[in-house]
């Protein structure tokens, strides 16, 4: 026997859909029979990569006894907290308000009927008591006899909670742009956050924060040509990455990195990969790349690029959103090697090497099993060994393709095949971002495939959609969706210019503006003017595991205007920039998106514009658009190009190759040299 959740196109909510639990989704229906039954709503927020969701769905939502009282004293509602991330975002601020800690996923909250408010929150109880834990059915039933003994308390909770969360939305507007000494100040907090002896900001469990570390690029990259270069800046962005990328969050067999490492050495990962950490983190590890030159950001850029199309793209072209940390039911299994399955799969020299390189010698660090970590480098085995380096990498290489082709053979931990607009925008700027600095065009090609299914399936009557699968296009799309987008399609139209992508930005931003922003006091809403309403209207301006979507719309709008000479886009950035400047001054350590899109605001973007003929495209382009320069964008345009932007058709095409150089709105005479537009955009 099924439940509502059969009907959904959520792998999340399809995989409880036979639960012995009434679920229901977040809809009308599931909200209206709260209202008539006067029956207080059980919602559970989780998604599909989700071990612990995985643990408690087992424990209890498929124990009939559980299901029982839960159907008895409430209205239960499944939300996936990647198709609603409006209702997880105020969600989780409610369980933080009322439980005093960070919440997590699965979310447990429990809400009165007539207005959704919660009353208590909490995120995963175990099926018995355990470890000072309630049973999640004592927890049920004494939240059930409260809700029902203390109704002047529960309304005084109520207007407290609601006073806070209205508090917390509008948060304090500004009207002036931050003090410059935000910029130093982020630096000095994440400097003193920084593991010095394992790289990575904080201690355990550790995430790979990527607006961090592009802000320690672009301030890195900033100082080497101002007075002296910050070598200590240098240092951070490129141990961290050096670190995660040796280390066992790092997919060391098939690429791709997992979601965060549960030690302080990267060894351990929570083994679900998601689209949205690997998007940034491609882009991060290209950029860095095209600025150090050191060639393991390249290899784990191009393995990472690689697991992408092979593992995570329909055939149709979107992203897929996620894997799973578990396969047959075991965390990690997927991943871990048992020693005596090397042994029997490698020849003594692979098994040798691999074992110096991934740490098959030592004690089992993950259950009685191996999860590859990487403990010497190529010259440190060739030394050991006394062999040449060139044979090392030889057989390392012979190794791994063993043991991946092994691998493939195993079942695969569950996929998540939903497309997400706003996760394949930030995968589609990391691909974008890969083929321009690695030159890469299959990569260009990935992302293009994936812009062209997002324009065909999930734009839809001149507005984005958030969510597609099976056919299936549903839900109003947030503000994430809108910025990560348009700043995706900038970045692609750096390595190939199609005039159709830039006129589908310009209607993305049209409707940003007209649909998300806070006309009164500036910024961007995170639901639009025609959602549903709720019990917040969050307008975020730090950043969480992804960027900020008022940081990223700022950016974008910035780099969008100046490029197609629309002040209106200009202008709502800054409003924007201002609003949040409370915000940014308070918690810059915070604010890593804003801080970048208030940098390019303070000291403009350099945008080039060239004009050539078809042959030349190529060249052009590695010529001008392989060189990181942060606060530069580079657009090569074939000179037969048409429906261009009037800011861009006025730069016309000549006999011969010319370039424009813009430095804000003001531009310079036509250039045909173009070695002398290889100039550094800096701070003045």
């Amino acid at each position: 026997m099924t439940n509502q959740l059969a009907y959904e196109t959520s792998p999340y909510l399809q995989q409880h859909a036979e639960n012995p639990v009434e679920w229901y989704p977040w809809n009308a229906t599931a909200l209206e029979k709260a209202r008539l039954e006067n029956k207080p709503i059980l919602l559970s927020i989780g998604y599909s990569a989700c071990h612990w969701c995985h643990v408690m769905a087992h424990e209890s939502f498929e124990d009939k006894t559980t299901a029982e009282l839960m159907n008895k004293l409430f209205i239960n509602i499944k939300v996936d907290r990647e198709e609603r991330p409006d209702l997880d975002k105020i969600y989780q601020t409610a369980h933080q308000i009322l439980a005093q800690r960070a919440g997590g996923w699965p979310l447990t909250l429990f809400l009165r009927p007539h207005n959704q408010m919660p009353f208590f929150a909490g995120t995963y109880f175990p099926n018995e008591p355990r470890r000072g834990m309630p049973s999640f059915r004592q927890v049920m039933q004494e939240v059930y006899d409260w809700y029902q003994s203390h109704p002047g308390e529960l309304q005084q909770q109520n207007d407290q909670l609601s006073g806070i969360l209205h508090q917390v939305a509008a948060g304090d507007s500004g009207s002036a742009l931050p003090d410059p000494e935000v910029f130093q100040d982020a630096y000095e907090n994440l400097a003193n956050s920084f593991d010095r002896d394992l790289g990575g900001f904080g201690k355990a469990p550790k995430f790979p924060h990527p607006t961090n570390l592009e802000y320690l690029l672009r301030y890195w990259n900033q100082s080497r040509y101002i007075d002296m270069e910050n070598r200590d800046a240098r240092h951070m962005l490129i141990f961290s990455l050096q670190q995660m990328a040796l280390g066992g969050m790092y997919d060391q067999i098939g690429g791709g990195f997992c979601r965060y490492s549960v030690d302080d050495q990267w060894m351990i990962p929570h083994f679900e990969k998601m689209l949205y950490d690997n998007g940034p983190l491609l882009a991060i590890y290209t950029q860095c790349y095209a600025s150090t030159g050191i060639d393991l950001f390249r290899r784990i850029a191009t393995e990472t690029a690689t697991w992408v199309m092979h593992e995570m793209q329909a055939p149709s072209g979107g992203y897929y959103s996620s894997l799973d940390a578990d396969s047959e039911g075991e965390e990690g299994k997927f991943y871990t090697w048992d020693n005596q399955e090397l042994i029997g799969l490698l020849t003594q020299e692979e098994y040798s090497i691999a074992s110096l390189r991934f740490g098959f010698d030592r004690p089992a660090n993950f259950e009685g099993k191996w999860n590859p970590h990487v403990y010497m480098s190529l010259a440190q085995i060739a030394k050991t060994m006394e062999i040449d380096e060139t044979e090392v990498h030889n057989t390392l290489d012979r190794a791994k393709h063993k043991m991946f082709e092994f691998r493939e053979r195993r079942v695969h931990p569950g996929r998540d095949e939903k497309v997400l607009t706003s996760w394949n925008a930030l995968m589609i700027k990391g691909m974008s971002s890969a083929a321009r600095y690695l030159g890469k065009p299959e990569y260009a090609i990935s992302a293009q495939r994936a812009l062209d299914f997002i324009q065909q399936n999930l734009w839809q009557d001149n507005r984005l959609m958030a969510t597609h699968k099976d056919g299936k296009t549903h839900l109003n799309a947030y503000l994430d969706d809108y910025a990560y987008l348009i700043e995706a399609v900038l970045e692609l139209l750096q390595y190939e210019w199609r005039s159709k992508d830039i006129d589908f930005a310009c209607k993305l931003a049209d409707v940003l503006l007209d649909q998300f922003e806070d006309t009164g006091n500036g910024g961007f809403y995170f639901t639009s003017n025609d959602h549903e309403a709720l019990i917040q209207r969050p307008k975020p301006y730090t950043d969480e595991a992804i960027p900020a979507g008022n940081g990223v719309a700022a950016y974008a709008l910035q780099r969008l205007g100046y490029l197609v000479g629309n002040t209106q886009y200009l202008d709502a950035a800054e409003r924007c920039l201002k609003d949040a400047s409370p915000t940014i001054e308070k918690h810059s350590y915070a604010c890593m998106s804003m801080l970048v899109a208030l940098e390019e605001h303070k000291y403009s973007v350099q945008t080039v514009i060239v004009r050539t003929n078809a042959s030349e495209l190529a060249s052009c382009r590695d010529k001008l658009c392989r060189i990181y320069q942060p606060r530069q964008q580079v657009f090569v345009i074939d000179q037969e190009a048409t429906d261009l932007p009037e800011a861009i058709a006025s730069k016309p095409a000549m006999e011969s190759t010319v370039a424009y150089v813009c430095d804000g709105m003001t531009c310079s005479t036509p250039q045909y040299n173009l070695d002398e537009i290889l100039i550094v955009n800096i701070q003045q």
